[in-house]
C-alpha cells in the first residue's frame, strides 16, 4: 500500500483523502483508487466492459466489487497478488481513466 500511495501522490492532479477511515486518492471529487481498511485489497479504476474478463483471467488476483459499486467503474486487486511493475500500471491506468485526456497524454509523453 505505501508503494502504491508514494506513486499515486506524484500522479499530476491526484489528492489522498481518508474517507471513514480508508485511504483513497482522487481527481478533484472523482475517486480512482481506494483501500480496504487493512490495505490489503485496493479498489482501482477499470472500464466496466472489460470488468468480467479481467476478474475470469486472473481470479486469484482480481475481484468484482460489492454489488453496490457495480454501478460504477471499478474492479479490486489483492495487492499481494501483484508486482511493482503490474501495480505502477494499475494504478496509471485508473489515474488516466479519470483525468483529462490532455493531462494523460502529458504525463505520457514525459515517460517515453
Amino acid at each position: 500500500m505505501d508503494d502504491v500511495c508514494a506513486l499515486a501522490c506524484t500522479l499530476p492532479r491526484s489528492s489522498e483523502a481518508i474517507v471513514r477511515g480508508r485511504v483513497k486518492f482522487r481527481i478533484g471529487r472523482i475517486v480512482y483508487l481506494s483501500f480496504s481498511r487493512d490495505g490489503a485489497v485496493m479498489g482501482f479504476a477499470f472500464p466496466k466492459e472489460w470488468r468480467a474478463a479481467l476478474v475470469d483471467s486472473e481470479p486469484e488476483k482480481f475481484g468484482l466489487p460489492s454489488a453496490s459499486d457495480m454501478r460504477y467503474h471499478w474492479v479490486h486487486v489483492r495487492l499481494a497478488a501483484i508486482d511493482e511493475p503490474e501495480m505502477r500500471e494499475l494504478v496509471e491506468d485508473a489515474w488516466a481513466f479519470v483525468v483529462p485526456k490532455q493531462v494523460a497524454e502529458a504525463y505520457a509523453a514525459t515517460k517515453t
